[in-house]
């Protein structure tokens, strides 16, 4: 028995081989070989360091997946912000009128992404930065809410308003969803309430369950506390800036009045 992250090694490859060895002294590297069947096979084998290597023998049929920029792709969709470092290929320099790769690995993801880090720490311009990065091509952002919550879930993230004015575009790829820093989903319907898909940027919870419909999500316990606690939290930043700043609220009206309007309309929490 082993979770679906490894199963779906079998869904490409015709064998799939695991090289261990144990961190312990003396201890010997092993070989497990499986082509997913229910029989596999386990004998010893020559690893010189510790640590597990994974070895897929593709199926030829599913030959894009060793493509370059096939694996590239996949890497920047799902592995972007893993909290471990991912290495592919060899960082590259320009050198006799081309590039070429040097000694130096190519790590492609961003361990500490801007939601994991304190707000206290960060500036404007580190929100808009990644806001750049998540929602390329967009105008900035007229303000942001950093999500940050430990207790009774776990839940942290950035949400963006983006200059709506009275384009109602509900898009479901908006919001990604993030699980520990890797990427599950960007389309989040169940999770947070249908006028939040005007908004744009990034939740991560470990709290809400993957794999199910959104019927079953709408009638989990911790994704109900979830959608209630960032409606409430939106409101609270909106009112927060209102009051503080009423001539710049104003200013920004026609750019958010459809988004309010329409949470007034269909979630009496926001109101």
């Amino acid at each position: 028995h082993f979770g679906l992250g490894f199963y779906s090694a079998f869904m490409v490859s015709k064998k799939v081989e695991i090289h261990t060895l144990s961190y312990k002294e003396g201890a010997k590297a092993m070989k497990w070989t499986c082509d997913g069947s229910p029989e596999y096979d386990m004998e010893e084998c020559e690893k010189a360091e510790r640590g597990t290597d994974i070895v897929m023998y593709i199926d030829d049929e599913e030959k894009e997946y060793l493509e370059k920029n096939r694996i590239s792709a996949l890497l920047n969709k799902y592995c972007r912000f893993m909290p471990v470092p991912v290495i592919f290929g060899k960082e590259q320099e320009w050198k006799d009128g081309k590039y070429v790769d040097t000694d130096t690995d190519k790590v492609i993801n961003n361990i500490e992404p801007l939601w994991t880090r304190t707000p206290t720490e960060l500036k404007d311009e580190d929100y808009i930065k990644f806001y750049h990065a998540i929602q390329p091509g967009q105008e900035d952002p007229l303000f942001w809410i950093h999500l940050n919550v430990d207790f009774p879930f776990t839940l942290t993230g950035i949400l963006y308003f983006p200059k709506i004015k009275n384009n109602l575009d509900v898009r479901k790829d908006r919001i990604q969803l993030y699980c520990n820093q890797v990427f599950v989903t960007d389309s989040v319907e169940g999770v947070v309430p249908d006028f939040m898909m005007l908004l744009q940027g990034v939740i991560d919870s470990p709290d809400i369950p993957l794999n199910v419909s959104r019927s079953y999500l709408q009638a989990d316990r911790n994704v109900k506390k979830i959608s209630t606690y960032i409606t409430k939290k939106v409101a609270a930043r909106l009112e927060e800036l209102s009051k503080k700043d009423t001539k710049a609220f104003e200013e920004k009206w026609n750019d958010i009045k459809i988004f309010i309007e329409y949470g007034m309309l269909s979630d009496e929490k926001f109101c």
